[in-house]
């Protein structure tokens, strides 16, 4: 990181709310809690040495570079070190500021570029991202994944192995609704998400189809719009705030009491709306309605009537996915749920809040880091002997189930939505 000539200690440039960065006391209690501080045990990849580079770039005195940028990128903002902050430090607002300022700033190799404007040109966009796998959904019906990915480049094989198998999308849940909603039920409606709804579907429906039979009346959503989280994540703050938009819009005419998402990524970023348009006369007081809205759908399950179970028998283990946990701060309510099935024994694995590397579209722009938090992940799971693993959110079941299927590991994984349609069936 070279030296700036400028020796001040007021902002000179706007990386990110520069007055949220005196916040951070340094005590450097977030530093076990970060992921890649745990792997590198480098002090420039905790929060502690980010907010510091994130100062030193804000006053001046170091320029952003591609050694300082690097130490951005390798944030998975997955607000561990919130969740262990003492002092209410607001780390995610801090490194989402920094990553908009690095884009406009920073020139990336040519092969970075590509993979993160490849990320932001089909992801957030529902249609593009099915026509792009129509090919690889003919090919697993054909049984011939394996040759194509033979024969592509490494990138593009490493992106294949996150992808699950593309042959069916949606597992409905055995039966009606076992309890007809009453007319002054609240209403509930859950948002499809972006790439979700192409390689998650079930996990909606199932959502949907769970509220419903929790006596919930559900409403549908239309349109549905990328919540912006990939964006906020990649530093494209202007697209962000354009899907939010959209998504005040649309949730405020649906009428819902509550909002939900079968994705812990897009449940935060649609509770945290209020935040990201508090500067947007138009849109500053419905976005903080909107936020107030939601909910988690295992607490939801659970303030409903309770309803008979059948046995099934499960040896589970249950992964944190970050932004549930330290955004949503929802830990107890999924196990509650799980604990309450006949039959299932649930165990608690090592570092269960830990990221698994998945971290939106991380794992397809910081491959490295993210595998290695596979194998951590991984290892933690098949160490205590489960037969299957239960999570809240699509990329954590995409990243965790490719870590075991390289090592042929018999473990499913299981979003909690299709945990449960099972155990019902």
């Amino acid at each position: 990181m070279a030296e700036a000539d400028v020796t001040s200690s007021n902002p000179v440039r706007d990386i990110c709310d520069y007055d949220l960065l005196f916040d951070c006391v340094h005590c450097g209690l977030c530093a076990e809690a970060c992921p890649t501080y745990v792997v590198t045990r480098s002090e420039m990849d905790s929060p502690r040495g980010r907010i510091y580079l994130m100062k030193s770039i804000a006053e001046g005195r170091i320029d952003l570079d591609a050694d300082a940028a690097r130490h951005l990128d390798l944030c998975l903002g997955c607000r561990g070190c919130e969740t262990a902050c003492p002092s209410g430090v607001h780390y995610g607002r801090l490194i989402e500021g920094a990553r908009s300022f690095v884009e406009r700033h920073h020139r990336r190799d040519v092969v970075d570029r590509f993979k993160r404007r490849a990320v932001g040109a089909i992801f957030p966009y529902p249609n593009r991202l099915r026509a792009l796998l129509t090919p690889l959904k003919v090919a697993d019906r054909l049984g011939l994944r394996p040759a194509l990915r033979a024969i592509t480049p490494r990138v593009i094989r490493d992106w294949l192995d996150l992808l699950p198998p593309l042959e069916h999308d949606s597992r409905p849940l055995a039966g009606e609704a076992t309890i007809a909603p009453r007319k002054d039920a609240p209403t509930v409606v859950v948002h499809h998400g972006c790439v979700a709804q192409v390689l998650a579907n079930s996990e909606t429906l199932n959502s949907e189809r769970l509220l419903g039979a929790a006596g919930y009346r559900v409403v549908q959503l239309e349109p549905t719009t990328c919540c912006g989280a990939l964006d906020l994540h990649s530093g494209n703050a202007s697209r962000a705030r354009d899907f939010a938009r959209a998504n005040v819009r649309a949730l405020k005419n649906s009428g819902a009491d509550a909002i939900v998402s079968a994705a812990s990524g897009c449940s935060v970023a649609i509770a945290e709306y209020g935040g990201l348009l508090e500067d947007e006369p138009e849109f500053a007081e419905q976005a903080r309605a909107i936020s107030s809205k939601v909910r988690d759908l295992s607490s939801l399950l659970l303030d409903a009537p309770a309803s008979s179970k059948r046995e099934f028998q499960c040896r589970v283990t249950y992964h944190d996915a970050c932004h549930l946990a330290h955004g949503l701060g929802v830990r107890e309510a999924p196990r509650k749920l799980l604990a309450s099935i006949p039959g299932v024994t649930l165990i608690e694995m090592t570092e269960s809040d830990l990221c698994c590397g998945s971290a939106g579209s991380y794992n397809l722009t910081e491959p490295a880091m993210a595998r290695e938090l596979a194998r951590r992940k991984a290892d933690n799971i098949v160490a205590i002997g489960a037969d299957c693993v239960v999570l809240a959110n699509p990329g954590c079941e995409f990243q965790i189930a490719a870590e075991l299927r390289r090592r042929n590991s018999k473990i499913k994984v299981v979003h909690l939505a299709n945990f449960l349609a099972m155990a019902s069936q």
